[in-house]
């Protein structure tokens, strides 16, 4: 049977002068055909910025039908956190003020390019809201996860968007941490910029394959070390269960607040129309998956780090005071500013 292709939305217009960054690292041709689909679709509304840290066959075999139409270019640098160095390349390389930078699984449309656009307008960098489609069992299992955190903050989204002219002044941001998007929302905070959190911005992203959203368990767990409130809770909740228990009664209730939390983020800026309401039903079973996989990511700490593309990275992102202090540092070190500024304001040329 025929691979279901799904098609690019209808044309509207947008809003112009809008710079796409998309750091890429792909290790085999699966799924190209429909990410060629939707960059060229993306082509005729935003300046596309596409930096390929791919091995040297898949690169080339990209750049002969990317290059057409895009910036097709190597990421310059070497973080331990490569997404990093494309995130900063391809700024570098934006022709416009408003650049939305986008993991391979995201997919705007027009609405979403033009709404992300507009909120960038009184702010420096916007966090908008994905949500999965298709939906298969383990995509709505995540989604658990962003309804309790719309529930109790803001989730964690897979694009942002930032004004390329203060990202440049502030000097980019550290590439040696796991958790690269909330490193880049502290470091906007630390230099003084305006954070703008818009879960009504609604942006589709493509669920994982199974087997992909398995692995990523632990190593998103590990991410809850920038966030150590959330880490005591997660640590603690299974030994309170384990002793507190009493005839489940303990689990039952945890299980009913969880669901009815996630219900609460369901509700938000009409996530209802974007979450069906399978998806807090998973709640209870994220919440046991985290309690759990937090202790295999404390594990990873205490043993050097997460793995990632091959490296340990023990940084989760650094807390918001250590971002204020190295920004009261590089504020009075007026060399080290403009050495960051030239580093990330070069321009690398394709292969």
């Amino acid at each position: 049977m025929a691979e279901e292709r799904i098609e690019p939305p209808p044309r509207m217009t947008v809003q112009q002068g809008i710079s796409y960054v998309l750091p890429i690292l792909r290790r085999d041709r699966a799924e190209f055909e429909e990410l060629t689909t939707y960059l060229r679709w993306l082509s005729d509304r935003v300046d596309l910025i596409v930096v390929d840290g791919s091995e040297p066959d898949l690169f080339r075999a990209a750049h002969e039908v990317w290059g057409a139409w895009a910036t097709h270019v190597r990421p310059v640098g070497c973080s331990l956190n490569g997404k990093v160095d494309g995130v900063t390349t391809g700024i570098g390389c934006a022709r416009h003020e408003v650049v939305v930078v986008a993991d391979d699984d995201v997919r705007y449309d027009d609405a979403g390019l033009a709404a992300i656009s507009a909120a960038l307008a009184d702010s420096e960098i916007v966090r908008p809201q994905n949500y999965f489609q298709p939906l298969p069992w383990h995509a709505a299992w995540d989604s658990a996860r962003s309804l309790l955190n719309r529930c109790f903050g803001s989730d964690s989204p897979g694009t942002l968007a930032v004004r390329r002219s203060f990202f440049l002044a502030m000097g980019g941001y550290d590439g040696d941490v796991l958790y690269e998007n909330l490193e880049l929302l502290r470091c906007v905070a630390a230099a003084g910029g305006r954070v703008a959190d818009r879960p009504g911005i609604y942006v589709r992203r493509l669920p994982p394959a199974p087997g992909h959203f398995w692995s990523q368990r632990s190593r998103q767990a590990y991410d809850d070390f920038a966030q150590p409130a959330k880490l005591l809770g997660f640590l603690t909740l299974l030994p309170v269960v384990a002793v507190a228990n009493r005839r489940g009664r303990l689990v039952a209730a945890a299980a009913v607040a969880s669901v009815a939390a996630a219900e609460c983020g369901r509700r938000q800026h009409d996530g209802i129309a974007w979450f069906p309401g399978k998806t807090s039903l998973w709640a209870p079973i994220w919440v046991a998956e985290r309690s759990l996989t937090v202790w295999f990511a404390l594990i990873m700490r205490l043993t050097g780090g997460a793995r990632y593309g091959g490296r340990r990275i023990p940084v989760a992102a650094h807390s918001r005071r250590h971002l204020r202090r190295l920004r009261t540092r590089l504020d009075r070190s007026p060399s080290v500013a403009a050495i960051a500024d030239r580093r990330h304001t070069r321009s690398p040329t394709s292969a």
